[in-house]
């Protein structure tokens, strides 16, 4: 049987989502404490990647057990006694047997977390940058991401994906209780694209450049003149959207 799991993570301890040869990660933890109470071995599959240090406030993965659950309640009492304190599993549901975590998910959130205060209370969570921006400039020119598909130019060099085309559905920065977070949604994200775009906008928002600056480094397809990558620590996947999935 194959089931669906939600989860969310604090990603700080991990190497990303993805099991590592010689580090730790979130995929690692999961299926070895998976494997422990199930008493079977269990291999999960990720909706995705998130590189080290990101976090997750909505995650989903899938999982085939010979068993079926039938204390939902009682599984998701003793996963979350035996898993990691950074990881929460929110939910189990029993899918189809095709069900794909990764090759169904329609459309994936990011949210970006940056301050321009210093709050001690945030520096593990969000991008403290100690600069005036201007994020009317920023939302001007996060507004070409909406025109585009191809971000090569955002993307981690020597990848081995095969397409760099992405369909964005929104991208804006917003103030919301004393932070500024951008908030991106597309049906499917390169590595390190959200955290190069950020980059990018922000020195656009430093008045590095002139809004139409995107636009140049889109049409490049060259990382080199994308803005930096921004750290990990700011950026939090929210959200994954299948089709007709009644949870």
């Amino acid at each position: 049987m194959r089931y669906l799991l939600e989860l969310s993570y604090n990603g700080a301890p991990f190497h990303g989502w993805q099991r590592q040869p010689n580090a730790i990660s979130v995929q690692q933890v999961v299926e070895e404490s998976l494997s422990t109470i199930m008493k079977e071995k269990i291999t999960v599959v990720g909706a995705g990647r998130t590189d080290s240090g990101v976090h997750a406030k909505y995650f989903c993965a899938h999982f085939d057990y010979s068993k079926k659950i039938i204390d939902k309640n009682d599984f998701l009492f003793k996963i979350n006694s035996f898993v990691s304190k950074e990881i929460f599993i929110i939910n189990i549901h029993e899918v189809q047997e095709n069900f794909h975590a990764r090759f169904d998910a329609l459309s994936r959130s990011y949210e970006y977390v940056l301050t321009t205060q210093k709050d001690p209370f945030a520096i593990n969570s969000a991008y403290f940058l100690k600069k005036h921006i201007d994020f009317g400039k920023m939302n001007l020119a996060a507004m070409a991401l909406y025109d585009h598909s191809n971000f090569k130019c955002f993307s981690k060099s020597n990848t081995d994906v095969k397409t760099y085309y992405c369909e964005i559905s929104n991208a804006k920065w917003s103030f919301i209780n004393g932070q500024w977070i951008f908030k991106i949604s597309a049906n499917r994200f390169l590595r390190n694209m959200v955290r190069a775009i950020v980059g990018t906008l922000i020195e656009i928002g430093e008045n590095k450049y002139e809004i139409d600056h995107i636009e140049k480094v889109i049409m490049s397809k060259n990382r080199e003149l994308a803005g930096y990558s921004v750290p990990a620590h700011g950026l939090y996947l929210t959200n994954i959207i299948y089709p007709d999935l009644k949870l």
